[in-house]
């Protein structure tokens, strides 16, 4: 059995422990369910064999094949996985991987009414997926009393992040009339059908009234084993695939070096966008050619000279 249980006022019907459930020898038919008056407002499995198992189950229950049967109250935690719990005659809440979940029923209706159900979380996420009446729920979280009206079909979502934010999800042709209030500060705020809104810090007055994200259970990846790095990845540290190699030409040796593994980080790609570029070299300066000497005359000019002036020649 993966879960653990704990009766407090109402006699099990079987004995509470941590190993596989079995019927009690008490005479009665293994397949007689134990009985309830009034009858259970949640079913809880807790064998691990069975789908949507819990991780702990305490209140005023009964066990029997291997579920948790809660007759009032009862606190129920999930474990890594999401715990499907049945409300009998309604439908189904879906308590989020590691979030615990406090579940009362509503002691002031009149005999043979429907009870509303209290649902209280101060961590992780929920999602409903009942039918609604004549008595309201309520989700009640740190911040919020989230009032779920009727008549309707609820599928509303509810998740608790840090510092208070709340995101609240009211999808569906049937939604039912969600009223939020602070548990703090005055006003109300109306979630409308098909409206996903965050309360961010746990007001009213911050509001982002088209929230993105989901806000319940966190989706399964369809294949985990497609990813063998998938923080690596989320966080662009993927391993860069092997260089090719060309093809080895005869003798051994490659016709190509083979490159090197480069790391390349956002902040030393920024350093280099900034630094200058270096100077244009400057032209290469070419020399004139030095101009050609003036051919002094030689010994036997300068005689002939001196006898063309002696003569009159010149």
């Amino acid at each position: 059995m993966a879960g653990i249980l704990a009766a407090q006022t109402i006699q099990p019907a079987q004995p509470a422990h941590t190993s596989q459930s079995t019927a009690p020898d008490t005479g009665a038919a293994a397949s007689d369910p134990p009985s309830f008056i009034p009858p259970p407002i949640a079913i809880v499995p807790l064998d691990s064999k069975i789908k949507g198992a819990a991780n702990l189950v305490t209140g005023t229950l009964q066990a029997w094949n291997g579920r948790a049967y809660i007759a009032s109250s009862g606190t129920i935690t999930a474990g890594a996985d999401t715990a499907q719990v049945t409300l009998p005659h309604r439908g189904t809440l879906r308590i989020c991987a590691s979030t615990t979940v406090k579940l009362a029923a509503d002691s002031s209706v009149p005999a043979g009414e429907t009870p509303g159900l209290l649902m209280a979380l101060d961590h992780g996420a929920i999602e409903t997926s009942f039918a609604t009446g004549r008595n309201a729920d309520v989700v009640l979280t740190p911040d919020f009393r989230i009032l779920i009206g009727g008549p309707g079909a609820s599928e509303l979502k509810v998740r608790l992040g840090e510092g208070g934010d709340t995101c609240i999800d009211n999808p569906g042709a049937n939604a039912p009339y969600v009223v939020v209030t602070s548990l703090f500060d005055s006003g109300l705020y109306r979630v409308q059908p098909g409206q996903r809104v965050m309360f961010q810090h746990g007001s009213l007055r911050e509001v982002v009234d088209e929230e993105k994200e989901p806000c319940g259970c966190p989706a399964a990846p369809a294949n985990p084993a497609a990813n063998e790095f998938p923080l690596a990845q989320s966080e662009g540290l993927a391993p860069t695939p092997a260089p090719k190699m060309a093809p080895r030409q005869p003798g051994g040796l490659s016709s190509q070096a083979t490159q090197p593994l480069i790391y390349t980080s956002s902040d030393h790609a920024a350093q280099t966008a900034q630094l200058p570029e270096p100077p244009a070299a400057a032209p290469a300066q070419v020399k004139p050619p030095a101009p050609a000497k003036k051919k002094q005359p030689g010994v036997f000019a300068r005689i002939g000279h001196f006898f063309r002036r002696l003569f009159g020649a010149e």
